[in-house]
């Protein structure tokens, strides 16, 4: 609840501003919002159910009888003035909506997350225009109370890492470490996980990127790929490490070694004003000059935040160039069925000279760490 953060404030102070000016330049009179993501990154409101009628000269922010209170209290905390209309019923809240934004002669509207049904209830009483991308253009540059959440995150993930990672020799199966590493990333202070944690383990689970958890024991020789986030207070973290269960064969090794290298080649590219899809081309040429670009099988890394994938991508068809304030991944990966698979990612803040790394768990060798001795 507002007042109760562990964290610094987040500076919501400008945003409104911000998204007027950018209306102006599109030649929009008033924006529809109906994205929860962009509507707490301009507000502060968390409630699952809201609009905010981005108006020249007031905000109006319509929600259900389950949020009056907390909104009146979020964006008081956020420093945002709005007037907020509450209506019991969907048809109550459509109408205080769409009364709101009634008269300004063209109303942006975030396409791209709207049905097709709700489209066409707004555009039957409202002059909309699509207006995608402006709000999560702004987001892109994080300050320093959203960087402190952010990190806090990646922390609780580095923790819970450090404790789970030693039971990988133990005849665990990746159901178990992924119970264990949700559940201390809780007692390390985040909220829950940022998005389904990924064990991935063997010759067949390994060499699959977005594995889905399975009881599979996870047994000496395995290939482990370890994804791992947190979320705190909205804002989430993305980590991976890699490791081989027993003493690594020399393949593996030569293949973990190499991945290393690129992953740090990557980590120097970054920089404000490195054209995302840069990021990619060092890392994917490297793989492909080993002769493996048929085991490199996703883009170089995203934007994090509010959500876990935003922008910028750092993908072969980027055109976003990196700006100081960017939180995004540098991951590269190898997979081949039938050896498994490695992936090494880091959380990094971009700056002017470079980035600053958020997460520190150590991803010098494939072998995880020993269990501490009693």
């Amino acid at each position: 609840m507002p007042g109760t953060s562990r964290y610094p404030g987040i500076s919501y102070g400008g945003r409104v501003d911000a998204l007027r000016g950018l209306l102006g330049e599109r030649g929009l009179a008033a924006m529809a919002l109906t994205n929860l993501t962009n509507i707490r990154w301009l507000t502060g409101f968390t409630g699952s159910n809201g609009f905010v009628a981005v108006l020249p000269d007031r905000l109006v922010l319509v929600t259900d009888g389950r949020y009056g209170e907390r909104a009146t209290a979020e964006l008081a905390a956020a420093g945002v003035a709005a007037d907020i209309e509450i209506g019991l019923t969907q048809a109550e809240q459509h109408a205080k909506f769409v009364g709101a934004l009634t008269g300004p002669e063209r109303v942006g509207a975030e396409s791209l997350t709207l049905s097709h049904h709700r489209w066409q209830a707004y555009a039957a009483e409202l002059p909309v225009a699509p207006a995608d991308g402006m709000i999560e253009d702004l987001r892109r540059t994080k300050d320093d109370g959203e960087v402190a959440r952010i990190a806090a995150a990646a922390a609780a993930a580095d923790a819970a890492l450090a404790e789970v990672a030693p039971l990988l020799a133990t005849g665990v199966t990746e159901h178990d470490v992924r119970t264990e590493l949700e559940y201390r990333m809780r007692l390390h202070g985040a909220d829950g996980p940022s998005y389904d944690t990924i064990v991935a383990s063997g010759p067949e689970h390994a060499a699959r990127p977005h594995h889905e958890v399975t009881h599979r024991p996870i047994v000496e020789g395995d290939t482990v790929v370890i994804d791992v986030g947190g979320l705190v207070e909205g804002y989430h973290s993305d980590m991976t490490r890699s490791y081989v269960v027993g003493e690594p064969s020399a393949r593996q090794l030569e293949m973990y070694d190499l991945l290393l290298d690129v992953q740090l080649a990557g980590l120097a590219a970054v920089r404000a004003g490195m054209p995302a899809k840069d990021v990619d081309a060092v890392c994917r040429q490297a793989v492909t000059d080993a002769g493996l670009s048929e085991w490199f099988l996703h883009s170089t890394g995203h934007g994090v935040g509010l959500q876990i994938h935003e922008d910028p991508f750092e993908s072969p068809v980027s055109t976003a160039e990196l700006r100081a304030g960017d939180v995004v991944t540098v991951e590269p990966g190898l997979y081949r069925v039938g050896f498994g698979g490695f992936r090494i990612e880091d959380l990094v803040v971009v700056t002017e000279s470079g980035c600053r790394i958020l997460t520190k768990t150590p991803k010098d060798t494939p072998c995880p760490p020993s269990p501490p001795t009693t």
